[in-house]
């Protein structure tokens, strides 16, 4: 999605969003997110105003103070940035890549079944399966923090039983276009 982001060819406009759509974009991401009013209220307080920045190919990245805090393409799913995942690493579920796959994730390719079904991946118990859709925090074997933010494409049960083709579609990742604009 970021891939060849240019804050100066690729933003189309920013507005303040009216008070009822801050609202609704708040209640969006409580509904979506695996977090509570509180934690919400540290990350983007009530009284600060969000600025939505309009981007080539339905992309809308939200900023506060002009640090990029969630974006979103079309009416998909909000997810949070990176930099807002080191931060706050509990409002995403997470799955687990191998080591063998941190170099494609890098890159930008998406995350195959075989990659988080190994023995250095991680899938979330089956008491705890996530369903196909559900935005995802992909951390790397090893590694402290989350290295790209994805949509799952499978369930994780399914992921386990079929273990080929893409299990993760990643939409954001460390070292592309939005990780290395700071501020827009």
């Amino acid at each position: 999605m970021f891939h060849k982001f240019s804050s100066s060819t690729d933003v189309t406009g920013q507005t303040p969003p009216k008070s009822s759509v801050q609202r609704s974009i708040r209640a969006a991401i409580l509904s979506q997110w695996k977090i509570g009013a509180e934690a919400l209220e540290q990350i983007w307080p009530k009284k600060e105003s969000l600025i939505h920045i309009k981007c080539k190919n339905h992309v809308s990245i939200y900023t506060i103070h002009g640090e990029p805090l969630f974006f979103q393409q079309s009416d998909g799913p909000i997810y949070p940035t990176l930099r807002l995942l080191h931060k706050y690493p509990f409002v995403l579920p997470r799955v687990g890549i191998d080591r063998g796959a941190i170099r494609f994730l890098l890159s930008g390719a998406n995350m195959m079944c075989p990659g988080l079904t190994s023995p250095g991946g991680y899938l979330p118990p089956p008491e705890s399966a996530l369903p196909a859709g559900t935005p995802v925090a992909i951390f790397a074997e090893g590694k402290e923090h989350a290295v790209a933010v994805g949509v799952t494409k499978l369930g994780t049960e399914e992921m386990r039983k079929v273990n080929k083709d893409v299990g993760v579609e990643v939409v954001a990742h460390l070292g592309d276009e939005l990780w290395s604009q700071q501020t827009l």
